[in-house]
């Protein structure tokens, strides 16, 4: 698929610069207050032509910060004075917490009628397809394709014999609804064409019926237009299950076409999460560290990806134990991460089928058999039923360590121009055989392609042709 539309503005549209709105200094003790109540005043100035009502610039020095900042309101951007020495230090002190949650409210609320797909196959990097009646759609609307989740859906993927500890699994429940957010492009009768690719395929044969639909929707609580950026965040080290409180960085969910760069975290964990609501997002030069192994069997992720449009670029994790980038239950790209660098382990879509993911330009060292450094693959009974986590797949130009490529039913993941040992690893003992290579899986072995990154060349591609 063409994933050049994963970005801040859909890809291709450079970050903006907000204008200071207020600037502040620390103050003796927890900062919580004094650093809220200035994105506050914030979010209550109008905005601008191009929706910004402005930054709160935190001057340099350090900020004790016992609570959870919250930025609920579009066109507001909080900025430090930069993620190095000298800069702008974010302590957290107190109990564990978020640094900083930025979210509206509600989700996508549907308008009117469903129409259904009528094409019996619609391939993953399709942009248009036929519906029933288009008759109550116009160019520009928000839409929903909504892929239903059947029983012999269910089947043809092999995952309705998922066991653990005698007890049957449940990988994504029949009825369930994968939803897909996109803007209508164009119609033509009954034809609409779509501005952003689709990451999966719809095979009428196992989805009808009921069938996948669309239907134009409305999200009056999603905000937009938001930043955090120049700033570098230190909590407590620790080492604790992921079952009891953690130090986190950020949260992001109900938003469009907002920005995260230039910003250093260290020990904290699971520490950052991009909700199933979120759209059009770029993370630049964030860099998680830990000084401390994480050693509880279930490990965090750093960079947890939901939502769609995500573009996680030039950023890092280094530490171990720890799983760096991480996909969600139901996930529909385009999504890429970037020239992306990891002393451990890698990119590992976790649960319930991700679509569209591209692990471009990217290195990773510190992988083993058991914790390949690429993992896109079947994790059967894993957690409660993590099952296929992943489809239509890409990893192009990464080095790493170990690889671990498997093929879903009606779908395809690909290894192009990467260098890694393919892992025999054993899934709760069942052996997964070496693949052929090279293959229409593992091409270019060990040899890197040209393109050097297949994201940077679709997305001159696409920008050359407006």
């Amino acid at each position: 698929m063409d994933y050049s539309h994963a970005g801040y503005k859909g890809g291709g549209v450079e970050l903006p610069t907000v204008r200071m709105a207020r600037t502040i200094r620390p103050v003796a003790g927890d900062n919580t207050t004094h650093i809220q109540n200035a994105i506050d005043q914030v979010a209550a100035l109008p905005h601008d032509a191009d929706g910004f009502r402005g930054a709160v610039v935190l001057e340099p020095g350090t900020y004790d910060v016992a609570g959870s900042l919250k930025i609920s309101a579009s066109g507001v951007v909080l900025r430090g004075s930069g993620s190095g020495d000298g800069g702008t230090l974010i302590r957290a002190i107190g109990p564990p917490h978020r640094f900083i949650e930025i979210a509206g409210t509600g989700s996508w609320e549907p308008i009117g009628k469903a129409a259904t797909i009528t094409d019996r196959f619609v391939p993953s990097g399709a942009r248009a397809f036929n519906v029933n009646d288009a008759s109550s759609l116009r160019v520009g609307d928000r839409i929903l394709i909504q892929r239903p989740v059947t029983d012999a859906w269910v089947r043809f993927m092999g995952m309705d014999t998922l066991v653990r500890d005698g007890k049957p699994q449940t990988w994504i429940k029949a009825g369930t609804l994968i939803t897909t957010d996109r803007t209508i492009a164009a119609i033509a009768g009954s034809r609409l064409t779509l501005d952003v690719p689709l990451s999966d395929s719809f095979d009428a044969t196992y989805l009808n019926p009921p069938g996948t639909t669309v239907v134009k929707f409305a999200f009056p609580g999603r905000i937009e237009q938001i930043g955090v950026e120049r700033l570098r965040v230190t909590v407590p080290a620790q080492d604790k299950p992921i079952s009891e409180s953690q130090y986190t960085l950020l949260r992001m969910n109900a938003i469009s076409d907002a920005w995260v760069r230039d910003v250093v975290s260290v020990d904290t964990h699971n520490s950052t999460t991009f909700g199933s609501t979120v759209r059009r997002i770029t993370v630049e030069n964030v860099h998680i560290r830990h000084t401390t192994p994480f050693t509880a069997p279930a490990a965090p992720a750093d960079f947890a990806l939901s939502g769609t449009q995500i573009l996680l670029d030039r950023s890092s994790v280094s530490g171990q134990g720890v799983w760096p980038v991480v996909t969600q239950a139901g996930v529909t790209g385009p999504n890429v991460v970037l020239r992306f660098k990891s002393d451990g382990a890698g990119v590992a879509p976790h649960q319930r089928w991700a679509t569209g993911l591209l692990v471009d330009s990217s290195e990773f060292t510190g992988g083993t058999e058991q914790r390949p450094n690429i993992a896109f693959s079947n994790r059967e009974y894993a957690g409660s039923g993590h099952g296929w986590s992943v489809g239509w797949a890409v990893a192009w130009n990464v080095k790493a360590d170990y690889v671990l490529i498997q093929q879903p039913p009606g779908a395809i993941n690909w290894c192009i121009g990467c260098s890694g040992r393919p892992t025999s690893i054993l899934w709760h003992g069942n052996p997964i055989p070496l693949p052929r290579i090279p293959s229409d899986t593992f091409e270019s072995p060990g040899i890197p392609v040209s393109p050097p990154s297949l994201y940077l060349a679709q997305l001159a591609e696409r920008l050359s042709s407006r």
